[in-house]
């Protein structure tokens, strides 16, 4: 089996993270780690390649194929994109010369669930 990687060891944190939400207050770790994916996905550049790599054909997505959709350097989206990794939102392989990213669905459902018990939470008040 192989060793976890850095993206799925915060997926499983974002997962602990919110399933603990519908059970009452966040503790420190928690909102922290929760802030981190959420601050990741607070500038629209990253909102939009994260969209682009789970759209894309097969589940992932060359860098050389996220620059032109939006419309910026290279150096720009690899940066975008380290955030995106470094929040647990995608994984990153190298092969040759390209990196290619694949959303974590685990993260990005537990980023809505958060946000679905938090609604539903203040809905019922």
């Amino acid at each position: 089996m192989a060793a976890p990687t850095p993206s799925s060891l915060l997926a499983d944190d974002l997962q602990a993270c919110c399933a603990s939400v519908t059970g009452g207050a966040l503790d420190v770790d928690q909102a922290e780690r929760l802030a981190r994916a959420f601050k990741a996905l607070a500038d629209p550049t990253r909102v939009r390649l994260l969209s682009l790599v789970a759209a894309a054909e097969g589940g992932e997505a060359c860098i050389c194929h996220l620059t032109e959709p939006v419309g910026v350097a290279q150096p720009t989206v690899s940066h975008h994109m380290k955030q995106l990794v470094d929040a647990g939102l995608v994984t990153r392989e190298q092969r040759g010369r390209w990196a290619y990213y694949a959303v974590v669905p685990e993260a990005v459902a537990a980023l809505g669930s958060a946000l679905e018990t938090a609604l539903v939470s203040r809905s019922s008040a």
